[in-house]
């Protein structure tokens, strides 16, 4: 199935380039848009305090850019659930979408509904495999997994380090885990990394490196893909082990993770977190919908550096991203109040 869909969204994405051409090519790179009807928004999941922080900042933003949204949907890790609710915001009559993709191939039947129907999508965090989308907003998912390479290698000189992935079926999963592999190899070679695919769900973290603990109890390193639902089983199963220590301690296990929630900024605080890459959660709900509301008014966009000081690139024919900052945190500056896990 998954082979039909990605040759579905090839041939999609050959026509979404083929008509570019007839778009409105000198569109402005801000402001613009207007009250275009009601919006209908999707979440990936809600087991996660990112996830759960991204909904709440959805129609506060929404509000924010006069944008009518409609209640969130949340598709709870289901990629097949995430197409229905966009059939059924797309039968409501909504003329714009913003989605949270689960599966990058899946998510293309989708997206070939909304244009067919004439509504522009905005993907929020995690890219399409293909099919058309009026631009993607997220962070550069490889910086991430480069970050947490770097770190873990500036604090670690050899031996075993675990990295516990997300989704391979997302183009998120893939990034950080390809990119974490590739900066060990390259710039931290005495280093080993073990690997623990866990598909962003806290159980599987939890039983893979657990199991993995057990036959590796000299493991110097874990990187979290997502702090939000693998921090507390990490901890706990270090606990379980017997090799949890503080930050400082000779036996500690350095520990970097991604996301930037309130709970990994105050485990860093409290010595048991190294790192985190603070992911905006915010910025991802006021830029989908700043982006929905412009493409509903007909705009179209172009590579090049926004006012909000990101850059919009080209990450393949077609394929546009709004790539947001996402800053490391550490003890030293994990006050920051610019930090929107500071915020909440």
């Amino acid at each position: 199935m998954r082979k039909n869909l990605i040759a579905t969204a090839a041939a999609v994405l050959l026509l979404a380039v083929a008509g570019c051409g007839s778009t409105k090519d000198n569109a402005p790179a801000e402001g613009g848009g207007g009250d275009g009807g009601p919006v209908g928004a999707t979440v990936p999941l809600l087991t996660s305090p990112f996830w759960q922080a991204y909904n709440n900042y959805v129609p506060q933003m929404a509000a924010a850019e006069g944008v009518q949204a409609l209640p969130t949907v949340n598709a709870n890790s289901d990629p097949t659930k995430l197409i229905t609710d966009m059939n059924n915001l797309l039968n409501q009559g909504v003329k714009g979408l913003v989605v949270t993709p689960l599966d990058s191939a899946a998510v293309v039947a989708g997206l070939e509904q909304a244009e067919r129907k004439g509504v522009p999508v905005v993907a929020v965090d995690v890219a399409p495999e293909g099919g058309k989308v009026a631009i993607v907003v997220r962070a550069d998912n490889k910086a991430y997994g480069v970050k947490a390479c770097e770190h873990i290698g500036g604090k670690v000189k050899e031996g075993k380090v675990v990295q516990i992935m997300g989704d391979l079926a997302s183009v998120n999963g893939r990034e950080r885990s390809e990119a974490f592999r590739d900066c060990v190899k390259t710039k931290f070679p005495a280093l080993q990394v073990l690997e623990v695919p866990a598909e962003w769900k806290a159980d599987k973290a939890a039983s893979g490196l657990e199991g993995l603990l057990t036959s590796n109890p000299d493991v110097k390193a874990v990187y979290m893909q997502a702090g939000g639902v693998y921090l507390a089983p990490t901890v706990q199963a270090l606990q379980r082990k017997n090799l949890f220590f503080p930050v400082g301690d000779p036996k500690h296990v350095v520990l970097v993770s991604n996301d930037g929630i309130p709970q990994e900024l105050e485990a860093i605080r409290k010595g048991e977190l190294d790192a985190t890459v603070s992911q905006p959660a915010d910025a991802y709900a006021k830029y989908g919908l700043h982006y929905v509301k412009r493409a509903m008014a007909g705009e179209v966009f172009k590579p090049g550096p926004t006012e909000h000081g990101s850059t919009i690139v080209e990450t393949r024919p077609g394929i546009l991203e709004d790539q947001l900052p996402a800053p490391v945190v550490t003890r030293d500056n994990v006050d920051d109040q610019g930090l929107w896990g500071n915020q909440l």
